[in-house]
């Protein structure tokens, strides 16, 4: 038992964060509460307890963000598509996300890798005790889990319970929304299930965690 909490405090990214809070979850199963409907919504649905995303008419991409800003933050959901969609979460704005599917501009899966506008993928997610890259992690056509930790500018991804990435980026957004994308310029769906969120406490100014009350 030790050596797992000493294993997970040596994740990058993890030390600074204090995960001692309540997970909170993001979809009630039978609406939209909580959530910023886009306009004309012809997109998403919910479907047998499941946030269901489909492109529109002329392939129109959407998003969905959540009515809360957040600033550090643990997030997980449960994803499913056919492994030929582009869609992903979006942290805090719309130009930081973690990727789900084909990247329109690699034209490969980069599912679980960070898309930072203007730089692109920085890194790859790659499972880290086994063979290079997340293809032998996910699985098409069944739900897949996926973790996100934001304390700060530290990105932390778990894609099915393995630890994939950490990523440090220059210019992330200290507190807004968390999005799910779907992608314009193709005819895709996904679906999303299990969506909460912890509410990290920031790191106390002598390095140490916070505690929240």
């Amino acid at each position: 038992m030790k050596a797992a909490f000493f294993a997970l405090l040596c994740i990058p990214g993890l030390v600074s964060a204090d995960h001692h809070g309540k997970a909170h979850s993001l979809f009630n199963g039978k609406d939209f509460t909580g959530w910023k409907v886009p306009k004309d919504n012809i997109w998403w649905s919910v479907v047998d307890g499941t946030i269901v995303a489909k492109s529109g008419p002329r392939k129109r991409g959407s998003n969905l963000w959540t009515e809360r800003h957040y600033t550090d933050f643990d997030m997980s959901c449960e994803f499913r598509f056919d492994g030929k969609g582009d869609s992903g979460v979006f942290l805090r704005d719309g130009g930081q996300q973690i990727q789900i599917g084909i990247s329109g501009s690699l034209k490969r899966d980069m599912t679980a890798s960070p898309y930072i506008s203007g730089k692109g993928y920085p890194v790859e997610a790659e499972e880290k005790e086994g063979v290079k890259g997340v293809k032998n992690l996910l699985k098409v056509n069944e739900w897949n889990s996926l973790r996100i930790v934001a304390a700060g500018p530290v990105y932390d991804v778990w894609l099915n319970g393995v630890h994939v990435m950490t990523y440090t980026s220059e210019n992330a957004k200290k507190k807004g929304p968390i999005g799910l994308q779907l992608h314009g310029n193709k005819v895709m769906s996904i679906d999303f299930r299990s969506l909460t969120v912890k509410e990290l406490a920031p790191p106390s100014s002598s390095g140490a965690p916070a505690s929240k009350s």
